[in-house]
C-alpha cells in the first residue's frame, strides 16, 4: 500500500526485513542520533565509519553505548567514503549514509569506475517532502546532483524516481514534468523535454508510471486550478513527483517548503547499486533519519 507520509513510512520500516546501513563519517551527533534512533527502534543494524573515539563519546551524548565491533576506525573523509562502498559491494551493509562530510567526497567513491557502485545510469537527488498541505508525500527532482540536465539524463532522473515510489507502494506513480506553462514553446526547451517524456511513457519506453508535461505547479498540485483552466489530466491536482527543469528550482523550492511550510524533508540518492541517505551536514535530526528510512524501503523493495 502506497504510504502518504512519514509517519507511514515509519509503520512500513517497522514491519519490513532490518537492513544494515553503513555510515560513512559517522562522527556527528545528528547523524549518530538519527542511526541509533532507527537502530533502537528495531529498524536498522549499523557499521559506523570514522573517528572511533570520537564516534563513542558522542554516542553517549544520546544515552547509548556504542560497541567499537560496529566502528570501523577511518581518520579521513577519503577513507571513510571507500571503506561505505566496499561494505556495500562486499554485501556487508545494503546502503549507505552520509556523515559529517563533503558530498563530492563520498560521490566519489561511489562513481569510481573500478571499486564504485555505478550500473550506467545517471545519479541523481530526490527530496522526499511531506507538507503539511498535501494529501500524500511527494518527490522533487533533481534538486541536488545535476544542474542543467538534458532529455537522457531527465530520462534517468525519472526512471531512478520510479524506483524509489515503487519501493514506497506506489505501483504506477504520477510524475508532472514542470514547465512554467502547460504547453509547448520551442522558445522554453524544458517544454519540449516535457512533451517527449511524456511520448516516451505512453509508448512504454519508461514504464511504470504516468507521466505529464509541460505542466504548470499549480495544475500538478491542484485540482482547483486544473478545473478552472479546464486542464484533463490523471496527474493534474495529484502529483507523486514533480520532475523540476533544473538543479536550482528544485533546491529553492524544497528549502522554501521547508522554511515556510512545516515540510519534512528526506533527502536520497538513487542510479547506483544501492540507495544513498545524502543530507545537508547542517540537516536535522528528523531529516537524516527519516532519509534511512526511506531508503532502507528502497532495499526492501529490491
Amino acid at each position: 500500500m502506497a504510504i502518504k507520509n512519514f509517519e507511514e513510512l515509519k509503520k512500513m520500516a517497522s514491519s519490513a526485513e532490518k537492513r544494515t546501513v553503513a555510515v560513512a563519517c559517522a562522527h556527528d551527533a545528528h547523524t549518530l542520533e538519527a542511526v541509533l534512533k532507527a537502530h533502537e527502534e528495531g529498524l536498522l543494524d549499523y557499521i559506523l565509519i570514522g573517528k572511533e573515539d570520537e564516534i563513542v563519546e558522542k554516542s553517549k551524548l544520546h544515552g547509548t553505548s556504542v560497541s567499537r565491533e560496529n566502528i570501523v576506525n577511518c581518520e579521513s573523509d577519503e577513507l571513510c567514503a571507500a571503506e561505505a562502498v566496499k561494505l556495500v559491494n562486499e554485501g556487508k551493509a545494503n546502503f549507505i549514509q552520509k556523515g559529517l562530510m563533503q558530498t563530492a567526497t563520498l560521490l566519489k567513491a561511489v562513481v569510481n569506475k573500478e571499486t564504485g557502485l555505478n550500473q550506467g545510469r545517471s545519479i541523481s537527488h530526490v527530496a522526499l517532502i511531506d507538507i503539511p498541505k498535501y494529501h500524500k508525500i511527494m518527490g522533487v527532482t533533481d534538486g541536488g546532483m545535476i544542474m542543467y540536465p538534458n532529455l537522457e539524463q531527465k530520462k534517468d532522473i525519472v526512471l531512478n524516481a520510479i524506483e524509489m515510489f515503487h519501493g514506497l507502494g506506489y505501483e504506477e506513480p504520477k510524475i508532472a514534468a514542470l514547465c512554467a506553462v502547460e504547453t509547448v514553446n520551442p522558445k522554453m526547451p524544458e517544454t519540449l523535454d516535457a512533451q517527449a517524456l511524456k511520448e516516451m511513457a505512453a509508448s512504454g519506453e519508461i514504464a511504470g508510471c504516468c507521466i505529464e508535461g509541460p505542466i504548470s505547479m499549480d495544475l500538478a498540485v491542484s485540482r482547483e486550478a486544473a478545473a478552472v483552466k479546464k486542464y484533463d489530466s490523471p496527474v493534474a491536482g495529484d502529483a507523486d513527483i514533480l520532475l523540476v527543469p533544473s538543479i536550482y528550482t528544485g533546491n529553492i523550492m524544497v528549502k522554501a517548503l521547508i522554511e515556510f511550510a512545516g515540510t519534512l524533508m528526506a533527502g536520497c540518492v538513487i542510479g547506483a547499486k544501492c540507495p544513498i541517505a545524502l543530507n545537508s551536514r547542517s540537516a536535522s535530526f528528523e531529516e537524516k533519519y527519516y532519509s534511512l528510512l526511506a531508503c532502507s524501503m528502497m532495499v526492501e523493495k529490491k
